[in-house]
């Protein structure tokens, strides 16, 4: 299935990468599994988006987590938390 997937702010820079539309593995069905998927990469992916990190995901312009299912076609993003003050 392909899916849109976009990165901001120090992902993107991190990344070296702002958005890809690539076809997942069949495995690959949950906001969670593609982030781990994604980490497999190598080590800059592995660093930017480590399961330590705090980074937030949206599917399909809609605060998602983990579990969130992804469908083909979906538009994922990836972006570090929004702080303010």
């Amino acid at each position: 299935m392909k899916v849109r997937i976009l990165y901001f702010a120090s992902l993107r820079e991190a990344l070296g990468v702002d958005r890809e539309e690539i076809a997942l593995p069949a495995h690959v069905a949950s906001a969670g599994a593609l982030r781990a998927w994604l980490r497999e990469r190598g080590a800059q992916w592995e660093q930017a988006l480590a399961q330590s990190r705090a980074v937030r995901v949206a599917v399909n312009q809609q605060m998602a987590n983990e579990h969130t299912p992804i469908a083909a076609g979906a538009e994922i993003a990836f972006f570090p938390p929004v702080t303010g003050g």
